[in-house]
């Protein structure tokens, strides 16, 4: 233990992965990748830098002295410069052509940008993961029947396995705004201080097609295809309100995943796992409390209001940028991508398909039968009108039977006795085999089994076809 703030995301729910994408060794090294790949590309378009200068550059993109540039910092309050004069110390050779042209937002937007497709990607592996396990378990229990529900109240059957499809058919919602997000994600750039590219033009003597070919060449080093077509000092911080959105949708999505698990676990009929020595509650010893995904519901609600952040970020900016968005956007993204991946994590270790989610289908079962009675009632009803009777008259039978039957379950506590009350009624015409073959949770299931195959092949199987399934295994802490 410290005696200092530890953020949780570090200490008990974010994966190690995802972390390093935030850390500070990961920024700064790409901060000077950038200063690399600018050196690099001036060169080849004609500035004085030798090919020594950018070797010297390369060697040392690693070997960064965070006290140095700590202290540089404390003497200029200003953290772009302070790291520019501790790259020179260990590159003496190439210091005085480090950031040639460029204002800090070069280092700074373009290393956010390029954290935030590289964390994208590390969401997209999971979330893909995540459909393809829900979609085994939707299809293992495509055809066993289960209370559905309209607010909350037991309405028709579906099925254990329809209802996954439900939450699976959510996330590939998200995936798809994932992969659009990250197709358009574009580099800032070299545009300079507020977007005109002059020092550069300067640099280059007026040559606009080289200033052009700059930028070309970086993103292209950096692995992207276009930068912004045109910018203030910074990239627009729509981008970082666009990118919070998918986070947020997934948290959505996660959100309502584990909200029907926790009350399906309240009603017994299914569980997350629970491990041999889980305690449950510290004064119930016989609770299993459902605490991962209560956990996934505490994070997505986190991620969820932070998009608020990014929104008014964006919508803040003054002309060609303004310094408030530093310290929001350097937490609020950042936090929303460590939450998604804890979210992403508990899913995974939930809907595992070999020690995830527990089905109880006698528990299912029992309760279907209590409340089939009633649903049946539209099929007998038809089948007596079919034999000469009258529809309302029937109809009305069965709404004062369903009273009586209803006053029973809830009043006295005993068990549903509306089919007996219609079998023993000769206005039903209805015998007892007749009765048994109606009261078949199967006959109330509509298409669902179909549903979940074609659900699958042509919607879950082509997307993890395309993507392939990560070996990635649940990290959680606690």
């Amino acid at each position: 233990m410290t005696n200092s703030y530890e953020s949780p995301f570090c200490t008990r729910y974010a994966s190690k992965e995802m972390q390093y994408l935030f850390s500070a060794d990961k920024k700064f090294t790409t901060w000077r990748k950038l200063w690399v790949a600018l050196a690099r590309a001036e060169m080849k378009l004609g500035l004085p830098i030798t090919q020594e200068q950018v070797d010297e550059l390369e060697r040392n993109v690693e070997n960064i002295d965070y006290a140095v540039a700590a202290q540089r910092e404390k003497e200029v309050r200003h953290d772009v410069m302070s790291h520019v004069y501790a790259y020179g110390q260990v590159c003496p050779k190439a210091a005085g052509i480090i950031h040639l042209g460029a204002t800090s937002c070069y280092v700074g937007d373009n290393t956010d940008v390029i954290i935030m497709r590289d964390a994208l990607l590390v969401v997209k592996r999971k979330l893909v993961k995540v459909i393809d396990q829900l979609a085994k378990f939707a299809d293992k229990y495509k055809s066993l029947p289960c209370l559905a529900y309209t607010h909350l109240q037991p309405a028709q059957l579906t099925t254990v396995g329809k209802r996954a499809t439900l939450w699976c058919n959510e996330l590939l919602m998200d995936l798809e705004d994932l992969d659009f997000r990250l197709s358009k994600l574009k580099l800032l750039g070299s545009k300079g201080t507020t977007g005109t590219q002059a020092s550069f033009m300067e640099l280059f003597e007026g040559d606009s097609e080289k200033v052009k070919k700059l930028e070309q060449m970086i993103a292209e080093e950096m692995g992207f295809d276009a930068v912004v077509p045109v910018s203030g000092q910074t990239y627009s911080r729509k981008m970082d309100f666009q990118v919070c959105s998918v986070l947020a949708g997934i948290a959505q999505s996660a959100s309502k995943f584990s909200n029907d698990i926790r009350i399906l676990q309240s009603f017994k009929e299914i569980e997350e796992p629970f491990e041999a020595n889980q305690i449950g509650s510290s004064a119930m010893a016989y609770k299993r409390n459902p605490m991962r995904d209560e956990r996934i519901t505490s994070l997505s609600r986190y991620v969820i209001c932070d998009l608020l952040n990014p929104a008014f970020t964006s919508a803040t900016q003054w002309f060609e940028r303004t310094l408030d968005d530093s310290a929001n956007k350097r937490i609020s993204v950042a936090e929303a991508f460590l939450g998604v991946d804890a979210i992403l994590n508990i899913m995974l270790n939930v809907t595992n398909p070999d020690n995830g989610l527990v089905v109880y289908d006698k528990i299912i079962t029992r309760r279907v039968m209590a409340e089939l009675p009633f649903m049946a009632t539209e099929n007998i009803m038809m089948d007596a009108v079919k034999k000469g009777g009258n529809r309302q008259e029937l109809h009305e039978r069965i709404r004062e039977y369903s009273m009586i039957a209803g006053k029973r379950v809830k009043q006295e506590g005993l068990d549903n006795n509306l089919c007996e009350l219609i079998l023993s009624d000769p206005m039903f015409m209805i015998t007892k085999e007749e009765m048994d073959a109606i009261m078949k949770p199967e006959n109330f299931i509509g298409r669902c089994p179909q549903q979940v195959e074609e659900f699958i092949e042509n919607c879950v199987k082509p997307v993890v076809e395309a993507n392939g399934v990560s070996d990635d295994v649940a990290e959680i802490n606690v």
